[in-house]
């Protein structure tokens, strides 16, 4: 016989799912506590704000992930590839994740930042930004470090999108994307973000473009 979860655990569960369903702003404590089947003052006691439960849910579910990341940049040596790298970061996202239940709430958090997501961003995300940047630094030795930066941000928002509408992408497209198939969903993504990190930076296109004219 299954062991009903302790409060804290269902309170999570619930807030979860909630805030990937409705986003932040649109879920209230009241919502919460009716899903959970708990009083506003367990909440309270657990959590003490809807920032700080925001905080836990993701955190939550963020560890691991960056955890297997690092894990899968880890097993790339020294001297990784671009496509290695990224399928080091996008992997645990794109392949692993419970993509129906926890990426809707985590595309809401990272399409809508706020002091609660700084926070994490500070204690969950900027660590492993930093070790990507410096891995991207060794395979793109020549992309100065504000370019990888700003490249990575564009991965984020790229992928950031793609947790939000994969689950509508195939009646948004009569069918021709069909993201069931996570493994080549990943090569996809993999592909066109690998271009963008191997694009010549702005100068080096203004460059070409003054010698083309010449």
């Amino acid at each position: 016989m299954n062991e009903r979860p302790d409060t804290k655990s269902r309170i999570l569960d619930a807030a979860e799912k909630l805030f990937g369903m409705s986003g932040f702003d649109g879920t209230s404590l009241r919502d919460i506590t009716a899903e959970a089947g708990v009083n506003l003052a367990a909440v309270n006691y657990h959590f003490q704000s809807k920032d700080s439960l925001m905080e836990a849910v993701i955190c939550r579910r963020i560890e691991p992930v960056n955890r297997r990341r690092l894990e899968l940049l880890q097993g790339t040596g020294d001297n990784p590839t671009v496509d290695q790298i990224l399928k080091a970061f996008l992997t645990p996202v794109i392949v692993e994740l419970n993509i129906a239940s926890v990426a809707p709430l985590l595309g809401r958090a990272l399409a809508d930042p706020g002091q609660f997501l700084e926070r994490i961003f500070r204690t969950q995300f900027a660590p492993v930004a930093e070790r990507f940047a410096d891995a991207f630094a060794r395979a793109l030795p020549d992309l100065p470090r504000a370019e990888i930066v700003w490249r990575q941000h564009f991965m984020v928002g790229g992928m950031t999108h793609l947790l939000m509408w994969r689950p509508y992408l195939k009646e948004m497209t009569g069918g021709l994307c069909d993201s069931s198939d996570r493994e080549a969903l990943l090569e996809r993504a993999v592909a066109f973000f690998a271009a963008g990190f191997g694009a010549p930076t702005a100068a080096v296109q203004e460059k070409l473009l003054v010698a083309e004219r010449n």
